[in-house]
């Protein structure tokens, strides 16, 4: 009998070395899940100091009945709500003991082993900060996604920050292990009082003081996404453009502190993080609030976006971020918002018109009328970096044989795939593979090759189409869930594009049906653009499916 492989080793660490402080405001619900979830990780916790922001909801009195059975837990509740996260991780901090602190938000949690793996890489790099991975949980569904997931690829340690600029991309505080005698020796702690972002400036004065940093794969915290709660996290309340205006000036606050510790090259990156993370998340979400919204974040945006240098903008002209702010910087007011929208997607989808300036050379630009922003290094760009635009629809199958039409549900998808520049055609795309993935759990479903067919004229420009059959039901379905089109261009020379595909609204083919099915009854299925304009698809088999789609419809449009 073949032996069984062996499990790999728990990391050797020292016992009663890490404080964790856990800090909480009217979270009754979970705040003692977050604490349990730093008691269990064992031996190397010799403390976790709850920090209650004068809660109303009996968070308080659960954490107290919670200490009274568990030594290891201190419950400090603040005698007035301080309006933000910063004073009570800064009383918590005070409050440690421990050599080595982290830091725990009350509806989120510790993943088992994550106080293990920062702490082994901390003692054995003799680091000063250890950093993990944090992995953002969506709820109810369960799916979850790594945030910054390049960073943390393979185990590694940065002897200075400047020799690793991208640290500065990861600007959260509580997926790390911090010395506490680094923070108190360089007066580190967090803005107090109400200070959206909090954990910007915290990072960036972290960054600012050259600590040794050592880099784990391992998952060390599990960031809960709850998007329909009542009363939304900071980060994603962004209803207001107050929040937009928190945001930039943590940003800019960020960019300050590591100017003057001299780290060019780290205050450089976090103004390139801005463009490409900041910008592109609110810009998605720009056609969802009213005109005065858009006019008012628009105008912040340029004065925000003013301050930047030539060499903010030189490096890399054409990236997604960079091409947005020259926008704004160019237009007065809000404009061709939809376009932005989709350049602000992941992957980024540059939709048509494709104009050029009138300047003899046919030099590629954003339009007719903002001639300066120049759209020419694409013109050298390499075809799996070019934001090549791909529309698709979803349309009823045409009707065959009585018998298939009752056995088995069909839905047609049509792909266009634009020109761009000429880019495309010299490329010679040959095919692309098309899948679903569903949101819920990441399963793949719907996997195909389809050829491009020769290209032909549109109304936006040549095209390359390509169309495959979509089943609903049969081995081959897709079955209930969200499910998202991710599809793979490959071209002629063997390189390929990950892209996604642009929902096309001007055909009819963004319509919810009504499926007869002789299984389900009934299969309601409704194609729909996502924030980005991404090609989606909802399926609800059944009655109790059916239900679930509308309940939840109801649910956002009163949220």
């Amino acid at each position: 009998m073949p032996a069984r492989p062996s499990r790999p080793s728990r990391p050797c660490v020292p016992a009663h070395q890490v404080g964790v402080v856990v800090i909480g405001y009217q979270d009754a619900a979970h705040v003692t899940d977050a604490v349990r979830s730093a008691l269990a990780q064992g031996d190397a916790v010799r403390e976790v100091v709850a920090v209650d922001d004068c809660s109303t909801d009996g968070s308080a009195e659960l954490l107290a009945r919670l200490a009274a059975r568990e030594p290891r837990l201190r419950v400090i509740r603040l005698p007035a709500n301080s309006g933000g996260c910063g004073t009570p991780r800064n009383t918590g901090l005070a409050a440690l003991t421990a050599p080595y602190a982290m830091f725990l938000d009350s509806d989120d949690v510790l993943p088992p082993g994550a106080v293990d793996a920062l702490l082994a890489a901390a003692v054995e790099e003799r680091a000063e900060v250890a950093s993990g991975l944090c992995v953002r949980r969506e709820l109810p569904s369960g799916r979850e996604v790594p945030w910054q997931a390049p960073l943390y690829a393979t185990r590694a340690v940065v002897a200075h920050p400047a020799r690793r600029p991208r640290l500065v991309h990861d600007t959260l505080c509580v997926n790390k292990l911090y010395r506490t005698d680094f923070l108190h020796t360089h007066g580190i702690r967090f803005p107090e009082g109400r200070f959206p972002y909090e954990d910007f400036v915290f990072t960036a004065r972290v960054l600012a003081a050259g600590p040794r940093v050592a880099l784990v794969p391992d998952p060390v915290y599990v960031w809960h996404v709850r998007r329909s709660a009542e009363r939304l996290s900071i980060s994603l309340d962004r209803t207001d453009v107050s929040n937009w205006r928190a945001r930039t000036h943590a940003c800019r606050t960020a960019y300050d502190i590591l100017l003057a510790a001299g780290q060019k090259h780290a205050a450089r990156a976090a103004r390139a993080k801005f463009l490409d993370h900041e910008l592109r998340m609110y810009v998605r979400e720009l056609g969802l609030h009213d005109a005065r919204y858009q006019r008012a974040w628009w105008a912040h945006t340029r004065a925000y976006l003013a301050q930047y240098d030539a060499a903010d903008w030189t490096r890399s002209p054409t990236a997604p971020g960079r091409l947005i702010g020259r926008v704004i910087l160019a237009a007065p007011e809000p404009r061709d918002l939809p376009r932005l929208r989709e350049l602000a997607a992941r992957p980024a989808r540059l939709l048509p018109p494709y104009p050029t300036a009138d300047d003899g050379r046919h030099t590629p630009v954003w339009s007719a009328d903002l001639p300066r922003v120049t759209l020419e290094p694409l013109l050298t760009r390499p075809p799996r970096l070019l934001p090549l635009a791909v529309d698709a629809e979803l349309r009823p199958s045409p009707r065959g044989p009585a018998l298939r039409l009752r056995l088995r549900l069909r839905l047609r998808l049509r792909l266009r795939l634009h020109e761009l520049y000429g880019r495309v055609a010299a490329a010679g795309p040959v095919a692309v593979d098309a899948e679903w993935r569903r949101r819920e759990d990441g399963r793949v479903s719907g996997r195909r090759t389809l050829l491009f067919e020769a290209r032909v004229p549109s109304a936006d420009g040549p095209v390359w189409p390509a169309g495959a059959t979509l089943a609903l039901t049969g081995r081959a379905a897709l079955g209930p869930g969200t499910w998202e089109l991710r599809l793979r261009l490959r071209f002629r020379d063997g390189t390929s594009r990950e892209v996604t595909a642009h929902a096309r609204t001007d055909t009819g083919g963004l319509r919810r049906r009504a499926l007869p099915s002789v299984r389900h009854g009934v299969v309601l299925v409704q194609p729909y653009a996502t924030h980005s304009g991404a090609l989606a698809l909802r399926v609800a088999p059944g009655a109790r499916g059916v239900a679930a789609v509308v309940h939840g419809r109801l649910r956002r449009l009163i949220h």
